[in-house]
């Protein structure tokens, strides 16, 4: 077996980065090990699709805590374009700026902790007890937005328990993506973390028609078919406590089912900070190795940020520049997962054919395109939004597919968890970016629809640098 302790010569690094997976070529991967490991993405959409895309972020920036009277005096003022309706608009935006803000926190830490800790799973060899730990307290801070009520005085509650969250479903994240390995060959990777990916889409499609027809309703007025009041945002708080619950429920058959790393594959274990002397060795000899595999992170941590802006910023986009209504925007989000679920199956099965790069050069060049378009269309209403957001959709899914597949073929045995935690490292490293400037853009051109520049702006950043990374030797073309 290839020697890939901290201390491996480089040559040994060098020859397992280009085997990767051939680790597992020989070996019959148990149906029952991929479902369950696809089951905790199907979780994960109670975090990802209703906490920080389309309901609970929508929520704290929407008028339930903006100030009673600036409220008030907007509903009173029938000129649109009067000074009431511009410090609201003004009071939306620092809501806006201040989850941006604390979400760009979460990420700073993400980026200091998230290599070293998967670097010391791979060495302890308890992968499943690290993404149970980690994937408990997404679950205890979910459960907590309970108490966020709709008042702007529980404005940064909100904001601390959704960034707390996020800072821990990043790293469980990291011991997910690594039990990629664990449950594929180099001919299936493709198809199976596509298989994740539209897990994670058609979960979240099957709780936002509970949370739309259960909870909010089809209109405004209409309420669920659950009678939950919307005082204080009450409805939109349950949602938080069944999110919870759903995620607890479908992150447990990979705890059950899927084995842990085989001992051969451990690495050596050190002590904390000693670690982070191995992560900058680890990081100098992979530079000098695989000098591809580091032009790979820094491209996709500029695109992968724009695409988390994409989901980030499109349900607060639906509701503050196109008008949709709480509704509207989870009806949109269970189309985008439909749409996004379904393009993400099909690219799984491109990605293994053509390789993982033209997968996301195409969906990048589609999202540029697509967020374009909508910049363009933000006077036409709603029906504008409902095609260029759902085009933005279609390419989504498969490019965050083909990055993690991408990586798992050039990952060194062994090493899983930390590669996927530089992976996480470089994805957060630069997550203030597309925040920074969406509220850039949105700041001095003075109206909402101007940050979808700066969205587009990372994307193009993020391709450009991923034109010039080989491809051919992360893949072998299935004849």
């Amino acid at each position: 077996m290839t020697d890939t302790t901290p201390g491996a010569p480089a040559a040994n690094v060098a020859a397992s980065t280009v085997a990767g997976l051939d680790l597992q070529a020989g070996k019959k991967i148990p149906r029952g090990w991929v479902v369950a490991w696809a089951f905790w993405d199907w979780g994960g959409a109670a975090f990802n699709a209703v906490i920080t895309t389309f309901v609970f972020t929508v929520y704290l920036t929407s008028s339930y805590f903006v100030s009673p009277a600036i409220t008030a005096a907007r509903d009173a003022e029938t000129d649109l374009k009067g000074p009431a309706h511009a410090a609201f608009t003004a009071a939306q935006a620092s809501l806006t700026s201040g989850l941006g803000f604390g979400l760009a926190a979460a990420g700073v830490i993400v980026a200091l902790i998230a290599p070293v800790l998967g670097q010391r799973t791979d060495a302890s060899g308890r992968r499943k007890l690290w993404l149970a730990i980690n994937t408990g307290v997404v679950v205890v801070a979910t459960a907590l937005l309970f108490f966020v009520q709709g008042k702007p005085a529980y404005f940064v509650l909100g904001v601390v328990l959704i960034s707390v969250g996020t800072v821990f479903y990043e790293i469980a994240t990291v011991n997910y993506n690594a039990m990629l390995i664990q449950v594929s060959t180099p001919r299936s990777v493709g198809k199976v973390s596509g298989l994740g990916w539209g897990a994670g889409y058609l979960g979240g499609i099957v709780l936002l028609l509970f949370v739309l027809l259960g909870l909010v309703g089809l209109t405004e007025s209409s309420g669920g078919f659950l009678g939950v009041s919307h005082d204080n945002g009450l409805n939109i708080r349950i949602i938080a406590v069944i999110s919870a619950a759903w995620t607890l429920v479908f992150s447990l058959p990979i705890l059950f089912t899927v084995p842990e790393i085989e001992a051969a594959s451990r690495r050596v274990k050190v002590g904390f900070f000693q670690s982070y002397v191995v992560l900058v060795r680890d990081v100098a000899t992979l530079w000098k190795e695989s000098r591809n595999t580091v032009l790979f992170l820094i491209s996709s941590a500029l695109f992968r940020d724009g695409l988390v802006g994409v989901f980030t910023f499109g349900g607060i986009l639906a509701q503050g520049t196109f008008g949709f209504s709480s509704g509207q925007v989870i009806i949109f989000a269970i189309a985008a997962n439909v749409v996004a679920g379904v393009s993400t199956f099909i690219s799984g099965l491109f990605d293994d054919r053509f390789g993982a790069k033209p997968v996301i050069v195409v969906s990048l060049v589609g999202l540029i395109l697509a967020g374009i378009g909508v910049f363009l269309a933000h006077d036409l209403g709603a029906g504008a939004f409902w095609i260029g957001g759902l085009i933005l959709c279609l390419f989504v899914g498969p490019a965050q597919s083909a990055s993690r597949t991408f990586l798992a073929r050039i990952t060194p045995a062994g090493r899983e968890g930390e590669v996927f935690g530089l992976y996480a490292t470089t994805g957060r490293a630069v997550s203030f970016l597309a925040p920074l400037l969406f509220s850039t853009f949105v700041a001095v051109a003075g109206a909402q629809y101007w940050g979808i520049l700066g969205i587009v702006i990372v994307l193009l950043l993020g391709l450009l640098l991923l034109i010039p990374v080989k491809s051919r030797r992360e893949f072998t073309p299935v004849r």
